[in-house]
């Protein structure tokens, strides 16, 4: 009986393991879906930065040549990574007006990657450091 409990017990713990570490490898992601191969230049008006883990995001109002602005949702590096780089939480601002090259999202909306060194003011100083 002893046994029993105890194999019971060790298959539980087992499972548990199993669980909490698998969850986590499953909530990240690929960055298969932007594309690295066709930058794109964007200029727009900060309307939110959003400083958390795991990846930031800088939301962009963005005026397309037609005079329509199109929101940008664009993925960034984790706080940690852009602190190494200069950047705080109040590095941008809603307002600020930035220029920016990102790899698109293959889908074609509106959204892709950005990367700290690519971020510049509109009086041209870089974002960060």
């Amino acid at each position: 009986m002893q046994k029993l409990v105890a194999s019971c017990l060790i298959g539980c713990v087992a499972v548990g393991v199993l669980v909490v570490s698998g969850s986590s490898a499953l909530a990240h992601h690929s960055f298969s879906m932007f594309d690295f191969g066709a930058p794109t230049n964007l200029e727009g008006t900060v309307q939110e930065f959003r400083y958390t883990s795991p990846h930031t995001f800088i939301i962009l109002k963005v005026r397309g040549k037609d005079g329509n602005v199109a929101t940008w949702t664009l993925e960034g590096n984790p706080p940690t990574a852009l602190e190494r780089d200069g950047w705080t939480r109040a590095t941008l601002k809603p307002g600020d007006q930035i220029r920016l090259t990102v790899s698109p999202a293959r889908s074609g909306t509106t959204g892709g990657m950005w990367s700290p060194g690519a971020v510049h003011f509109r009086d041209g100083k870089t974002a960060g450091r």
